[in-house]
């Protein structure tokens, strides 16, 4: 069990997102202008792009709303441990590094974990196509099946969800044939996928859920990944 589909779960459940659409339009913004600027503006030769826009159209983010003149964004990513050892690796937008470092580092010290060097966690994750379906919508057999004939790698079983697993460059094809099957994704990302899982409970689940809280609510932090496996019951409760 991963803790990923968990983790989303829960957020959605909780309505962190709608709470904090603001937040939201400018991390859509900080993503569609690094994406045109290191793959083109062009959406169908730049699948990160077309990424970009679909995910700012699925949150509702208004046409008009546009990059700050005179503003340079750079994309860096940060290696850290969390509580009990679990391995986190942040992937942030911003345009002033030496601002960003430091408020990182302090969020991490501030909720038991620790900032580290730059290769320190990198390599217990792979970069793969990621999607969390929930078990009631498809029988395991008919969903593994349409998952795999489209190109999917895996599909692991986390409890009431789904995860299905693709290399970066068939992420698409299986998200297409999950929606033209009738099937709408928990998640549907192009992340960093740990290679194992470290279980936390009680105090340190708690202390590990608030420092992902901490983090993705950060303006310069697109994406946390990390390697923690906690239950339902303990996200809930912190």
């Amino acid at each position: 069990m991963s803790g990923h589909s968990k983790w989303h779960s829960i957020k959605h459940k909780k309505g962190a997102l709608d709470a904090k659409r603001g937040k939201l339009f400018t991390k859509f913004i900080k993503e569609l202008t690094v994406a045109a600027r290191t793959g083109g503006g062009d959406p169908d030769a730049n699948a990160r792009l077309r990424k970009a826009i679909s995910d700012a159209k699925a949150g509702n983010m208004p046409n008009d709303t546009g990059e700050e003149e005179g503003v340079n964004y750079e994309e860096i990513t940060y290696e850290g441990y969390g509580p009990g050892g679990v391995a986190l690796l942040i992937n942030a937008v911003t345009d002033n590094r030496n601002r960003t470092v430091a408020e990182i580092r302090h969020i991490f010290s501030k909720n038991g974990g620790n900032l580290g060097e730059s290769g320190s966690v990198g390599w217990m994750f792979d970069k793969k196509g990621y999607l969390v379906v929930e078990k009631a919508v498809k029988p395991e057999d008919e969903l593994f099946d349409l998952a795999i004939e489209a190109g999917a790698e895996d599909i692991r079983d986390d409890e009431d969800n789904w995860e299905i697993i693709t290399a970066p460059d068939t992420f698409e094809t299986v998200q297409n044939a999950i929606k033209s099957a009738g099937i709408s994704p928990q998640v549907a990302e192009v992340e960093m996928v740990p290679q194992n899982y470290i279980k936390l409970e009680g105090s340190q689940a708690n202390q590990m859920v608030k420092l992902m809280e901490a983090l993705e609510d950060h303006d310069d932090v697109q994406k946390v990944s990390a390697n923690f496996d906690i239950s339902e019951a303990d996200m809930a409760a912190a």
